[in-house]
């Protein structure tokens, strides 16, 4: 793992809004324990090419690899990623790694 910075991009649908509510007032104190940033989220996306994702899209970075897996590993964000799950039908969750830099 180095320091090469790593993007999160998450789809979901929103199903309780109070059980979501919870999990983002709660979740970017932990995302800034472990150097994240917040990028942008979007209700309304267009997919201009392939299937069509509907729901919430969501994308913040990490400074590395090994940062954003201590943020997902950490106590209290599966702590408060119940009520993600409560709250939202997650299509998913994933990391891409940003590009090394070139020399």
């Amino acid at each position: 793992m180095s320091d090469i910075p790593v993007y999160m991009v998450v789809n979901l649908h929103v199903k309780d809004a109070s059980e979501y509510r919870i999990y983002e007032k709660g979740f970017f104190p932990i995302l800034k324990k472990y150097g994240g940033t917040f990028i942008t989220y979007d209700d309304n996306t267009q997919t201009l090419e392939g299937d069509p994702r509907n729901g919430r899209m969501i994308i913040f970075s990490f400074p590395s690899e090994k940062r954003a897996k201590e943020w997902y590993a950490d106590e209290d964000y599966q702590a408060l990623s119940k009520h993600r799950w409560a709250g939202t039908e997650t299509q998913f969750l994933t990391m891409i790694h940003g590009l090394p830099p070139r020399g």
